[in-house]
């Protein structure tokens, strides 16, 4: 004999806990997120109040708000789709490896095998991001709804992501 107001409570039970668990991912997704962006905008600031009171920048520096530059678009980008994308963190990785390359090669004038490494490394990424720009093209990422209504922009459209 089957009780149907006991299956309909569970029901209501289980729905009353998916909303509620769905509501607390999401609340703390976005506040992480507006953390993530005010941290990366402030250290940004700070770089560059850095640099002006040093009174000269230099392609480190430079560099560096370009590393923040792209953090900052991915925190953006996150934001809209909901989809991490893969190739801004690419980009942060070749930007980081070819500051830390100047910067060494800029101060102790001498080359060595960390050069080679350094570049073969921004090689290997650059190869990374032709891989992962194919395979986006070729397979492109199954855009799911999670209640809302999400469309893709003509400028999304070739955006990698990480689900």
């Amino acid at each position: 004999m089957k009780l149907r107001w006991a299956e309909s409570l569970r029901d209501s039970l289980h729905e009353l806990a998916e909303s509620l668990g769905n509501l607390l991912v999401e609340s703390f997704h976005y506040l992480a997120l507006f953390a993530i962006g005010a941290v990366t905008a402030w250290a940004a600031v700070m770089a560059f109040l850095g640099m002006v009171e040093k009174g000269h920048i230099t392609v480190d520096d430079i560099l560096l708000l370009f590393i923040y530059l792209e953090l900052g678009a991915m925190v953006g980008i996150y934001f809209k789709t909901n989809h991490m994308p893969v190739r801004f963190l690419i980009y942060v990785a070749i930007t980081a490896l070819t500051r830390l390359l100047i910067s060494d090669i800029s101060h102790h004038h001498r080359p060595d095998m960390g050069v080679v490494y350094v570049s073969g490394a921004i090689l290997l990424l650059a190869l990374a991001i032709l891989v992962v720009r194919f395979a986006s093209s070729r397979f492109p990422a199954v855009q799911s709804d999670s209640g809302r209504s999400r469309h893709r922009s003509s400028r999304d459209q070739g955006a990698e992501t990480l689900d």
